[in-house]
């Protein structure tokens, strides 16, 4: 139902940068065998296919070349050494980003909706970073490729797969901003007057303590795995809706009981909220879970304001840290365990998140110490932030339509971000299987409503 149309590489426009070699942080050395990070943005705009191929196709090449001349390290690979020595991104000139064209009639309002809805369907709409090249001393492996798949009549839907070694959700959103406004508004003044453009500079991330020596000694004897489609994934895919008004009747059930938290926010009390949810539909698919066992809820953090000295917010790269609350899971299970969960996950944003003295206290124990940490124990996950708005990403054809993040299919994670809608609110996407899924929905809605009552 989905059919290809073109296959090509965009190169940034010539007479810019030759070649560019960047090395790899510590932060970015913690995602070298992640796998890579899918998302999905569906636009509705009625386009016949000859208006596509003609117009919004060109512009889209044109646009996104212009934007790579600003974003050269999207086109570049990871140059993996077969001496185990550190990788780099390498850009040379020729190197370029994968782009597919490509048609679909898939059910677009289907498959824009909140309700659950199978996750294999999406999988057409989301493009593959190519194979890595083996070369004689050496392996490549592209950072970034793209797809735009039109909805003949109903909208179009481009899709973005990155390693995540390149550069956290700060970094692929500026540039997905960038690419849009320079799509939309034919050019790039407006984005160099804005002085918005990314900082390389990877002497900004300060390592004294040689915390990349020490990783990377801990990382280089695995194996890269290039990332597979996890087909079939025997699950659905949902977004739950929290309005301004439902995050504040938590914040406000959260400080009735416990008066001495210091402003929870909307993330902690959402994440805190939809984590006990989940705990609670485990039994729905015959989960049986000792009460001691642990639950783990961890989340990641941008670090760039939060380093002595501060890293510049138009840093392009990794700069996350995180935190991880922990509790029993029968504490979770418990009518109180919403507020047991809300005040672990605020008291690690408070101790270690926020306070410059801990964010990267032990940082070269980190690798031994998460394998201990995570082994044996339930890991729920967040991918996304409220602090990085892709619903204002316009390419010319107005906001978004809806946001999916793919790649949550793959991990025991939740999507976060802005609502589109429903100003303050926020947006959680989940992939489980249906069998859970409608017990999450129950537990999820009902506890809502008993708040409002």
């Amino acid at each position: 139902m989905t059919t290809l149309l073109e296959q090509c590489g965009i190169t940034p426009p010539p007479g810019g940068v030759t070649e560019l070699t960047l090395p790899l942080t510590f932060f970015d050395m913690l995602w070298v065998y992640f796998h890579s990070i899918q998302r999905l943005l569906f636009y509705e705009f009625p386009c016949s296919k000859a208006h596509f191929l003609e117009t919004i196709v060109p512009n889209l090449k044109q646009s996104l070349s212009l934007t790579l001349k600003h974003y050269i390290p999207l086109a570049s690979n990871v140059i993996y050494s077969s001496s185990n020595e550190k990788p780099v991104f390498r850009y040379v000139v020729g190197d370029s980003v994968s782009l597919t064209i490509a048609e679909s009639n898939e059910d677009f309002s289907n498959l824009t909706a909140n309700h659950a809805r199978d996750a294999d369907q999406f999988y057409p709409f989301v493009p593959q970073l190519p194979p890595p090249k083996e070369e004689a001393e050496y392996m490549t492996i592209p950072v970034l490729c793209l797809q735009l798949t039109l909805f003949p009549n109903r909208g179009v839907c481009i899709g973005f797969t990155n390693h995540h070694s390149i550069g956290d959700a700060s970094s692929i959103v500026g540039f997905i901003k960038a690419w849009a406004s320079i799509s939309k508004l034919g050019g790039d003044s407006q984005l160099i007057e804005a002085k918005s453009l990314p900082l390389f500079d990877r002497s900004v991330i300060k390592d004294s303590r040689g915390i990349g020596d020490i990783w990377w000694n801990q990382l280089k004897n695995a194996k890269f795995q290039h990332p597979s489609l996890p087909l079939p994934t025997n699950r659905v895919r949902a977004t739950y809706i929290l309005s301004q008004a439902d995050i504040q009747k938590l914040k406000d059930s959260l400080l009735a009981r416990k008066p001495g938290i210091v402003h929870p926010s909307s993330f902690v009390v959402t994440t805190a909220y939809v984590w006990t949810c989940l705990v609670k539909s485990g039994p729905a698919i015959g989960e049986e879970v000792d009460a001691d066992t642990p639950e783990c809820f961890g989340f990641a953090a941008d670090f760039r304001a939060r380093l002595d000295p501060p890293v510049p917010a138009n840093y392009f790269g990794n700069c996350l840290g995180g935190g991880m609350a922990e509790i029993k899971h029968q504490e979770l299970m418990e009518n109180k365990g919403f507020i047991i969960a809300a005040e672990a996950i605020a008291e690690v944003i408070r101790t270690k998140v926020n306070n410059k003295e801990q964010v990267l206290k032990d940082a070269e124990n980190w690798l031994d110490e998460a394998a201990k940490k995570f082994k044996g124990k339930r890991m729920l996950s967040v991918a996304g932030s409220p602090k990085f708005d892709l619903y204002n990403a316009d390419y010319g054809w107005g906001r978004p339509t809806k946001l999916e993040a793919v790649s949550i299919d793959g991990d025991n994670a939740i999507s976060l971000c802005k609502s589109r809608d429903s100003e303050g609110g926020l947006e959680v996407g989940l992939s489980l299987h249906k069998t859970k899924m409608d017990a999450f929905a129950a537990i999820f809605t009902n506890g809502l409503r008993v708040l409002t009552g």
